[in-house]
């Protein structure tokens, strides 16, 4: 028999068996890059809130524990924009709205002054505005909250019992963007009893500021006022402690698993091992060298952990791809699993399918040709 004819010979010796220990296995896997890939989504997501509109630093306040909850003076803005350096200056205050009536809930609600280059950026026009120069009740839509909603333009849309009406849609590069709402600025500093109050501010630099001359705009910016934390969008995104913990929490949960796959791949390569032990000895007998024995041991263990990989991943993609379609989670997650999440899921199934045959392959290597006497006699 061929040295791959051993190697399929051993995995098909106990079907059933490697079956479960492969769904095992796979559920394990699948769990991890389930996880990581929710993760990483709402990280992505979170990051292309600030690049689909071209923003270079975001500013929040010193010191707070959660930075999408600070709040800051909403003069700040005008006073950054006319730092060296900075190009264009939008504050925003996020908040957290329901629709209740349609049994919406958590929805990430935006507010942003519809005279400025941010609230342009989303395509969206400034509304009329009434004789005593106010806005009026108007909000704006991301697309897919729009669509859950089954709202149109003129559509209305009651927040704290109130009434507003559907000034437009806009479609955006974040799927978190798209599942919010926009409300200008005092409406929601209004609805919320947050008067004058902003929660971040959204920088641009000029164009001829370069990446060595970042430094020196921050310092700039931060000596307006010492509640001030300017920081890059990439540095904004990674240090934040949302996305940190969701992270943390998504390889934490996912220890679990991995633990209880690696135990039932060892222990199905063991038990392999055993069973074949006259059949190893034969193989030592008739010239085998040690390193060729263990090599069927780990490809045996290798395979198995690759299919289980692929199994789990589809699996993962799929349930990711069901509840970004439910309504609950529609707008929120991202519908696929990025492909820097398959290769981290391969490279767990090979460490566990090369940690699981470790000592399934010592003890192959360990076995005396006159064991084979004994075990076939």
């Amino acid at each position: 028999m061929t040295f791959f004819g051993f190697v399929f010979k051993g995995l098909w010796r106990r079907p059933f068996r490697v079956f479960l220990t492969l769904m095992a296995l796979a559920t394990a896997i699948g769990s991890v890059m389930a996880f990581v890939g929710v993760a990483d989504g709402f990280s992505e997501s979170f990051r292309n809130v600030y690049e689909s509109h071209h923003v270079d630093l975001v500013v929040s306040r010193q010191g707070s524990a959660d930075r999408l909850s600070s709040s800051l003076a909403d003069g700040f803005p005008a006073q950054i924009a006319g730092v060296e350096g900075v190009g264009r200056a939008a504050g925003v205050l996020l908040e957290t709205l329901s629709v209740e009536d349609q049994q919406i809930y958590g929805i990430p609600a935006m507010g942003v002054r519809t005279d400025s280059w941010l609230f342009t950026d989303y395509g969206l026009s400034p509304p009329p505005k009434s004789a005593d120069g106010s806005e009026g009740d108007v909000l704006y839509l991301g697309q897919n909250l729009a669509d859950r909603m089954h709202a149109e333009i003129g559509s209305k849309v009651h927040l704290f019992d109130e009434p507003f009406r559907v000034g437009g849609t806009f479609q955006s590069d974040s799927i978190w963007e798209n599942g919010s709402m926009i409300l200008p600025l005092a409406a929601l500093q209004r609805l919320t009893g947050r008067e004058g109050q902003l929660t971040y501010i959204n920088v641009m630099l000029n164009e001829n500021t370069g990446p060595d001359a970042i430094p020196g705009v921050v310092e700039r910016v931060e000596a307006i006022d010492s509640k001030l934390l300017a920081l890059a969008t990439d540095e904004f995104v990674e240090t934040d402690q949302r996305m940190k913990l969701a992270g943390s929490m998504a390889w934490m949960t996912s220890a679990i698993a991995l633990l209880v796959g690696a135990i039932g791949t060892l222990n199905t390569m063991m038990t392999s091992v055993l069973e074949r032990t006259g059949e190893i000895g034969i193989l030592r007998a008739i010239g085998w060298p040690t390193r060729r024995v263990a090599m069927i041991v780990f490809l045996e263990s290798v395979i198995l952990a690759l299919a289980a990989t692929i199994l789990g991943g589809l699996g993962a993609a799929g349930l990711l791809s069901l509840l970004a379609a439910s309504d609950a989670a529609g707008g929120l997650l991202q519908p696929s699993i990025a492909w820097s999440v398959w290769l981290r899921g391969a490279m767990i199934g090979l460490g566990i399918g090369v940690v699981g045959a470790l000592l399934p392959a010592y003890r192959a290597t360990r076995l005396h040709p006159t064991e084979a006497l004994r075990h076939q006699g």
